[in-house]
């Protein structure tokens, strides 16, 4: 099935708001079809080749759709050191790229992160399960059907919560570093460390959502401002 039949404007929007809380914007676009780049933009992709810099454009498009859909102007989105979006102030965002599909999501300062991965629905490869999924994991998707395809899902929950995290972290690691826990019938997913990543200590739980949408598994987790109690900001 074609990843793109996801372009559909309503249908891109109802599959990515729905792995978000309100108020997220959302963005998708065709590779090749991203429009010109902006400012320090250019600079990233000086000297990257045409595939690379087609799909930059597309991802970058994508992005600055998901900040229209929350009143803000087009900006610039150039890329740091480490290859992470930098984006602009008082928003955050993740964005993520499959084949010829790139798909965004964006928010204001009251959300701190949010991480989106899209994946094939497809088979996980078998001599990549035991480098993707923990013991835990394996024993859970095996009383399944298509158990590698669950694998994949696990994969591309990894990648959205190691995206989500990193804005906050800085800090590169591997999938075992992550438990993931499944919840079909809500779609629900749960990240939890396995060891400390400043600021997230073991133990830490991050919440997302997944969807099987057109030929793609999409996975997406948010993490947002604690809310400040009435005594603590009176200082009681």
């Amino acid at each position: 099935m074609a990843a793109e039949a996801v372009l559909t404007k309503g249908s891109a929007a109802r599959t990515l708001a729905a792995l978000f809380p309100p108020g997220i914007g959302v963005g998708a676009c065709v590779v090749g079809q991203g429009g010109p780049l902006l400012g320090m933009e250019c600079a990233a992709m000086a000297r990257a080749v045409p595939a690379r810099q087609a799909e930059f454009a597309a991802g970058r498009h994508a992005a600055r759709q998901a900040m229209a859909g929350l009143g803000l102007p087009a900006s610039p989105i150039p890329m740091g050191a480490d290859r992470a979006p930098i984006w602009p102030a008082g928003v955050t965002g993740s964005i993520t790229h499959h084949g010829t599909l790139a798909l965004a999501v964006a928010a204001r300062a009251d959300t701190l992160a949010l991480g989106l991965d899209a994946e094939p629905d497809e088979d996980l490869p078998g001599d990549l399960l035991p480098l993707i999924c923990d013991s835990d994991e394996r024993g859970w998707i095996c009383g399944r059907d298509r158990p590698l395809r669950w694998a994949r899902l696990i994969f591309a929950a990894k990648e959205a919560a190691y995206k989500c995290q990193y804005p906050l972290s800085r800090t590169l690691f591997g999938f075992d570093a992550l438990t993931v826990r499944v919840e079909p019938g809500t779609a629900a997913l749960t990240a939890r460390f396995l060891c400390p990543v400043a600021p997230f200590a073991k133990g830490r739980v991050l919440h997302g959502r997944f969807a099987f949408a057109e030929g793609l598994i999409l996975a997406g987790f948010s993490l947002l401002q604690e809310p400040v109690r009435a005594d603590a900001a009176s200082g009681a």
